[in-house]
């Protein structure tokens, strides 16, 4: 039985047609393909820390707060490098936290490559940084942002006019067009108050109850303190997917400081509905009514300071991982943690296949980051401190850099990712050769196919079982699931057969292995149903409602694939033509629009990787990743689109050209090309217009990608090497213990391409390679590529665990 190759997947286009194939092998060791997050600041997260935090000394009153309201009250600071004195952060905020034990050698390598500050204190020196104004450009128009920061910046409390005795008269609410009237002089916003207990009487924070008269005015407020009426309107939007998202940015920016809703007053029109910001009555710092200064009260996602040491509810920090796929690591991290899966959220999946770095948030409970730091490092228990200090995490897992915050982590919270590739054994004809294609890349981007992890790595494509379940053909897709395929381990091999040739129920389930998730739900259900198997809808019902989801989102990844590759075929890559779609939408929105959809499905999906799921279901049954999957699985709402005609084609260029993958609600190409996609669903067996179904987790909601991605940044080098076992890039954490950097060989026999590469969140970094080398790029294809590989004659040492040879 052979394994998939691209041509399977809808995958056979190139850009760059007339540059020759570059020969080479990816990810032939896991440090030739590191990846790190880029954050929603821009800013590519590194490990930046191996040393013990310890939670901030200050009282609970003195928290050092950022811009936006987030406090910071530990951190692992970053290990000083030799002859410096302990830093302070950009903007005059010192660390409120330094590492328990200082061991960074003097190999250490430059801040530039570690960086010099932990990420999550912001770099902020004023109360409104520019970073809020450009945060809000996509929802907001300058006027309206202008009143914002006003209101902002006056504080929560509104200005108090002398008016002859008239009380503390506010300025007047902003009307329906986003206009205000001249605020008064704007006053810095209060520092929070203590989460303590507090006194009665005088000297309470506001928030507090102030005796009985604290119960007047504006709830908690000072006694005769007027209502607050200050707001700000936003202009009519009609998009629900930009109100959410504007919602979720005013969340976010200021820390739960400002409240949104939607604007209930003005009567409902064509133009959409106005969203109304104004200050919460929390503040962001205390809870509903007169009670929440006193006692620390709730803050946005939890208990606040009714949790230990009266720190924020969620701890966040970095996670490098190495071999292994984000759902694994974090189920590995929760039962380390002696907690849920569901209490840790990330932003983003990261690749099995390599080495990654993002930042992860954690639902603390009770725990301080010392206690995470000490149980996620095995510390009193297997390890020592110098164990933890001088040696890798253990089975490839590392973190870092702690911080407390407010609020979790949410999928999305992305720009997309950082990368640094190398390609080895490289042979091209001239070096001219080479900086044409990576030229190519560089200015005419590359196809956005989904990548081939998204299908699976066994001979049943994931798509097809996907296929299956759309047609209602439940018997195909339990066959399909159940079904023997090459590679696999020797004991999922002998469970198969127990069940397939032996027809031995009790026996399949004893060998089958616990991590193959969906293979034993059904078997299980046919346990139940005393060995009846004519049920097989209701026995994949069975399967995590996650994994029966990526099984068709994998179907539309393929018609997608396929649709794209006839596109190109038929027309080029060079511009638009008549017929192409693209959105009809301002530029801003543009871009949330794909990313959000990419969003909805990795979050339907739970973070479950297809990486061969069909055998190797690691840790699924935990069913979702973190918290942030169940909010951020809100209904997709379709953006506007156009079909282009002659007069639009000017207007326009390739990498504003979309598709959509098949579902409700999505429109189809014009012309021949739009009558092909539909010739290519009934092909299948599927009625284009037509994808809801009566068990509605099959009812596919439609999106659209964009046909081409160019790359935030591209820069390449050539390396020369002899030993395939010897690093020629260097993961965070072994810079941080000090390993030997990796070194050239100015004599090698060989020849490796180093690829420095910045995406966006829907991308895939191998389809950018394969416009390189223009060869397969399957996992499997690569390895016997690596094990033909005249370098492998070479090695001169054993694979290191956790980065040697795949």
């Amino acid at each position: 039985m052979q394994r998939i190759m691209e041509t399977d997947v809808g995958i056979s286009e190139y850009i760059g047609h007339d540059v020759p194939k570059i020969e080479g092998i990816i990810k032939q060791r896991f440090t030739d393909f590191l990846v790190f997050e880029v954050d929603l600041d821009s800013q590519v997260i590194h490990l930046k820390s191996l040393g013990m935090p310890e939670s901030s000394k200050k009282p609970a009153g003195e928290k050092t707060v950022d811009a936006a309201g987030d406090t910071v009250d530990a951190s692992s600071a970053e290990q000083p490098l030799a002859g410096e004195d302990n830093p302070k952060v950009a903007g005059g905020v010192e660390e409120t936290a330094t590492p328990a034990v200082n061991t960074a050698p003097e190999t250490v390598p430059p801040a530039a490559e570690v960086g010099q500050a932990t990420e999550e204190v912001p770099k902020d020196n004023e109360p409104w940084p520019e970073r809020f104004t450009e945060s809000l450009k996509p929802f907001l128009s300058e006027d309206v942002i202008a009143h914002v920061k006003t209101l902002f910046l006056e504080g929560p409390e509104p200005p108090f006019v002398s008016d002859s005795g008239w009380g503390g008269r506010q300025s007047k609410p902003v009307d329906g067009k986003g206009e205000a009237s001249e605020p008064s002089a704007p006053t810095p916003a209060p520092e929070p108050e203590p989460q303590g207990r507090g006194k009665r009487g005088r000297g309470r924070g506001r928030g507090d109850r102030g005796g009985r008269g604290g119960r007047g005015g504006a709830r908690g407020g000072r006694a005769g303190a007027k209502e607050d009426h200050r707001k700000v309107i936003s202009n009519p939007i009609a998009s629900k997917e930009t109100r959410t998202g504007l919602h979720k940015i005013v969340r976010d920016l200021f820390g739960g400081k400002l409240d949104t809703e939607t604007d209930t007053t003005a009567p409902a029109s064509d133009e959409g509905s106005r969203i109304v910001i104004k200050w919460s009555k929390r503040g962001g710092v205390s809870s509903r009514g007169g009670r929440g200064g006193g006692r620390g009260g709730r803050t946005e996602g939890g208990r606040g300071g009714g949790e230990r040491g009266g720190y924020p509810p969620y701890i966040h920090f970095t996670l490098q991982k190495a071999n292994r796929d984000t759902q694994d690591a974090l189920a590995a991290l929760s039962r380390t943690l002696h907690s849920s899966v569901k209490d840790l959220s990330v932003a983003g999946t990261k690749d099995k296949r390599g080495v990654t770095v993002q930042r992860v948030s954690l639902r603390r409970g009770n725990k301080t980051v010392e206690d995470v730091w000490k149980m996620a490092n095995g510390l009193g228990g297997k390890r020592s401190m110098n164990d933890i200090l001088t040696q890798r995490g253990e089975r490839g897992v590392r973190v870092g850099d702690f911080n407390y915050r407010k609020a979790s982590l949410e999928l999305g919270m992305l720009k997309g990712n950082a990368f640094v590739i190398t390609l080895r054994t490289v042979r091209v004809d001239s070096m001219e050769t080479l900086d044409r294609a990576m030229n190519t890349i560089k200015t005419k981007g590359f196809i956005n196919y989904y990548g081939m992890q998204r299908f699976g790595t066994a001979s049943i494509p994931t798509h097809s079982i996907g296929l299956a379940l759309l047609k209602g053909d439940w018997h195909r897709a339990v066959s399909l699931i159940l079904r023997n395929r090459p590679g696999e381990h020797p004991d999922v091999v002998a469970a198969r057969d127990a069940w397939l040739v032996d027809g031995d129920l009790d026996k399949a389930l004893e060998l089958m292995p616990r991590r193959v998730v969906a293979e034993r739900c059904i078997l299980e259900s046919y346990k139940k149903q005393g060995g009846d198997t004519r049920n097989a809808m209701g026995s994949l019902s069975t399967i995590p409602r996650n994994l029966r989801l990526m099984y068709v989102h994998a179907y539309q990844s393929y018609v997608w694939n396929a649709i794209v590759s006839e596109r190109i075929r038929m027309h080029g890559a060079d511009k638009p033509v008549v017929g192409d779609l693209v959105f009809d939408e301002p530029s801003a929105k543009v871009d949330g629009a794909e990313d959000a959809a990419e969003i909805a499905l990795e979050a339907a999906e739970a973070g479950v990787i297809a990486d061969d799921k069909a055998a190797n279901e690691d840790d699924a049954k935990d069913g979702e990743l973190g918290r942030s999957s169940r909010r951020s699985r809100k209904a997709w709402e379709p953006p506007k689109v156009k079909v282009l005609a002659e007069e639009d084609l000017d207007k326009y260029s390739i990498f504003d050209v979309i598709m959509p993958l098949p579902g409700k609600d999505v429109d189809y190409p014009g012309g021949r090309l739009g009558e092909r996609y539909k010739e290519f669903l009934k092909k299948d067996g599927l009625d284009p217009d037509n994808w809801v179904r009566k068990q509605k987790d099959y009812s596919l909601g439609g999106s659209y990608r964009k046909i081409l991605h160019l790359p935030k940044e591209l820069s390449w080098s050539v390396i020369k090497y002899t030993d395939p076992d010897v690093a020629l890039a260097q993961s965070d954490e072994d810079k941080l213990l000090g390993m030997p950097p990796p070194v050239t060989d100015e004599n090698g026999k060989f020849l490796a391409l180093q690829i420095n590469l910045q995406l966006g969140t829907a991308a895939y970094a191998t389809m950018a390679l394969r416009e390189v080398t223009k060869t397969e790029t399957s996992s499997h294809y690569q390895t016997t590529l690596t094990q033909a590989s005249e370098d492998q004659k070479y090695r001169t040492v054993e694979a290191v665990e956790g980065t040697g040879a795949e």
